[in-house]
């Protein structure tokens, strides 16, 4: 990232010697839009998180490999929410007291969300297709073992790629004795270290799971079609998984693609192996507006929960038609309560009239 309000580079042009361009930029609009942004994240993120670990962990009785995954997707969206209001206020004062090590390990928390979010996510996607395209053929994958199993490998990878990042950061002080945090990574160590940091986890944590989303779900469209589609329960919903496909897929690419692709240029910005003014002032204003989109994930996700998982929706409406009954119940009891009364009460008036006409 890059420092305060107008900042000014200068850029060797190839194939022009000693000649230097000098570039201002003017990307000040960053600190009201972050503060903006991260504070509505802040407050849907932690709502909607919260009511979904409830549910994943009291609520939800039966648990399955998808939520093993939605669980750890939770984890990670909450982790990265609780980091918001030091960054929120960072932005707002473009200063940050809080020390080197918490600056550091804000920093790794984001980049461990956003790869970690776009991991589970294609987890669920691999999942899904697996459940739906090979049913029987998938049940000794389809584990709650091996799905902590995979958990695991992808916290592992995540960690190695983010931890890094972040602290490789060095707070840094400007004139008016105010500390940097977020945005002062130096030329030397985008050349040195953190251009293969981008290219790891482009690759790993972008790219190969952009293509496995895309390759389950039009595989999954393709099993659809055919007419002896069947699952474990019957027929398939086949609007409900089109509709889960959807929302999944954009997701998926409303939040992290934009962020992903500009990253590749603004790396390539600040190793001076792209130059030119034109090309640093869209990269440098795509930027912010790339990050708010992929930090907005947190509010996203569960979204993903409740069309992905037909566990708690099934849940809920077992819980609903559970208390259906117990009120039809309850209300048969009341009736026939009443009617066997109303009964008792005829037949003893009936004995009383009967005996009067007896006795008369």
């Amino acid at each position: 990232m890059f420092n305060t309000t107008q900042l000014i580079d200068t850029s060797t042009l190839q194939g022009h010697g000693n000649n230097t361009t000098n570039c201002e930029k003017n990307d000040g609009f960053k600190y009201p839009l972050y503060s903006t942004v991260f504070s509505i994240v802040f407050v849907i993120g932690l709502i909607t998180n919260v009511v979904s670990i409830y549910i994943f962990t009291c609520s939800l009785k039966l648990r399955n490999e998808t939520t093993t995954y939605m669980i750890n997707l939770v984890v990670s969206d909450l982790l990265f929410v609780f980091t918001l209001p030091l960054r929120v206020f960072y932005f707002i004062n473009q200063n940050w007291p809080f020390g080197g090590m918490l600056c550091k390990v804000s920093v790794s928390l984001f980049y461990t969300n956003m790869y970690g979010s776009m991991l589970f996510l294609t987890c669920i996607s691999v999942d899904r297709f697996l459940a739906i395209v090979y049913p029987f053929r998938s049940r000794m994958l389809r584990t709650k073992r091996n799905a902590k199993i995979v958990c695991t490998a992808v916290w592992v990878l995540v960690l190695s790629g983010s931890l890094p990042t972040g602290f490789l950061l060095e707070s840094t002080k400007n004139d008016v004795n105010a500390t940097y945090c977020f945005e002062n990574f130096s030329s030397k160590q985008w050349k040195s270290h953190l251009s293969k940091v981008v290219i790891f986890i482009e690759t790993v944590g972008f790219l190969i799971p952009l293509l496995l989303n895309i390759c389950c779900s039009i595989m999954v469209l393709q099993t659809l079609r055919r007419p002896q589609t069947v699952s474990c329960g019957g027929r398939l919903n086949k609007k409900k998984i089109l509709r889960m496909i959807i929302v999944h897929l954009l997701i998926f690419c409303f939040c992290f693609i934009p962020y992903n692709v500009n990253l590749v240029f603004y790396a390539l910005v600040r190793t001076k192996t792209l130059t030119g003014c034109f090309a640093e002032s869209v990269v440098r204003t795509i930027y912010p507006i790339a990050l708010c989109i992929a930090v907005s994930n947190c509010c996203f996700d569960p979204i993903v929960y409740y069309f992905t998982s037909e566990t708690i929706q099934n849940s809920i409406k077992r819980k609903s038609q559970v208390s259906n009954n117990y009120d039809v119940k309850f209300s048969e009891a009341l009736q026939s309560e009443s009617t066997s009364n109303l009964q008792c009460s005829l037949r003893s008036l009936k004995a009383k009239v009967f005996h009067n006409e007896s006795s008369v």
